[in-house]
């Protein structure tokens, strides 16, 4: 029997720690994730790749009905596009965003239709980054699918023509922490737009802003010991003051739009902190447009107010990756093709 005489105090802390990490993911483990208190997370864009969603379509006819919806929305077959390029087209900002959202939501109606798996069952929260916001409050009922696949489509459209290719930029910065990102964004300004567009973990957060400024503060960000600064591949600058146009455009769309009140409430990308009313959730979606997605934060809020589990609903592993950085203690999910789904299922009914 260990004792914690046998050890020194800061020793017996950390032994503290990880047995309780361990013995809450044994807990998870033996009974499954209905009783632990569980985020339903969804993927921003970076996360589409060809070919995503098609083997959910096959498998799952709940799956192809929802791609068969989002076609008729839009009036384009994006499904195709989806599953068999070109990725050029595929990635562009008007596509990518309702193609992200559809798969999303393909996921989220086959574990409700094919395994009795209810959000308002299994979720305390939803949230989701950038994009993701739109896929989360689908899922929670706010927006009909429909009502999704086309707001995105104009929000794509908008991002892109708010600012003329080749006048704006993105970079990652990595191994700064936030307060000193947004110092270095500051200084490298200097009368452009230059400021932090996401926060996504410690050590990781992206600017946004004019082509020379983003320049400028890559070469700061390095002498104020960053590990790397990275222009990213993007077509526009987005989240920040150069969208202003994007955000009006937004306005207008979201304005004509029902929304109901979401069955669990979000955790808002600009707020990191929960809303239920719609007509915030609306100002807050606008408000995301040139807003600063706080991701970081808003996985904070979450682990503070109980959360142990956060699912990635969708493509990619982006998301998952970013809990295990910014919540180490809680476990992560990710489930967008059949057989992850079988995982995901195990895990929430135990």
């Amino acid at each position: 029997m260990i004792s914690s005489n046998t050890l020194p105090i800061s020793k017996w802390s950390v032994f503290s720690r990880d047995l309780d990490s361990w013995a809450q993911s044994w807990c998870i483990h033996q009974k499954g994730i209905l009783n632990v208190a569980t985020a339903f997370v969804f993927p921003g864009q970076g996360s589409q790749s060809v070919g995503m969603g098609k083997a959910l379509a096959e498998a799952y006819p709940a799956a192809k009905a929802v791609f068969e919806e989002v076609d008729a929305a839009l009036n384009q077959k994006l499904s195709d596009m989806m599953w068999n390029g070109p990725e050029a087209e595929l990635t562009l900002t008007q596509n990518a965003q309702p193609a992200l959202m559809a798969v999303s939501m393909a996921m989220m109606k086959v574990l409700a239709e094919n395994y009795g798996i209810a959000l308002a069952d299994h979720a305390k929260f939803v949230a989701g980054h950038s994009l993701g916001e739109y896929s989360a409050l689908a899922a929670a009922g706010t927006f009909s699918l429909a009502d999704a696949a086309r707001v995105l489509k104009i929000r794509g459209k908008a991002m892109q023509a708010a600012v003329p290719v080749g006048q704006g930029a993105m970079a990652a910065l990595l191994g700064l922490d936030y307060a000193t990102a947004t110092d270095v964004a500051a200084e490298a300004a200097q009368g452009d737009v230059c400021q932090t567009a996401n926060d996504n973990s410690d050590g990781q957060v992206v600017i946004s802003g004019t082509k020379a400024a983003i320049d400028r503060a890559c070469e700061i960000a390095k002498a104020k010991g960053a590990k790397r600064a990275i222009l990213l591949p993007v077509s526009a600058p987005f989240h920040c003051a150069l969208m202003q146009p994007a955000a009006e455009a937004m306005a207008q769309a979201l304005s004509t739009v029902e929304m109901n009140a979401p069955i669990v409430p979000l955790i808002a990308n600009v707020l990191a902190g929960e809303i239920t009313d719609p007509a915030i959730i609306r100002a807050k979606l606008i408000e995301q447009v040139t807003g600063t997605v706080r991701w970081r934060e808003c996985v904070a809020y979450m682990v503070a107010h109980g959360v142990k589990v956060f699912v990635e609903i969708g493509a990619g592993k982006v998301l998952t990756g970013l809990a295990k950085k910014n919540a180490p203690e809680a476990t992560a999910i990710n489930a967008g093709t059949p057989g992850e789904i079988a995982a995901l299922v195990q895990n929430l009914k135990g």
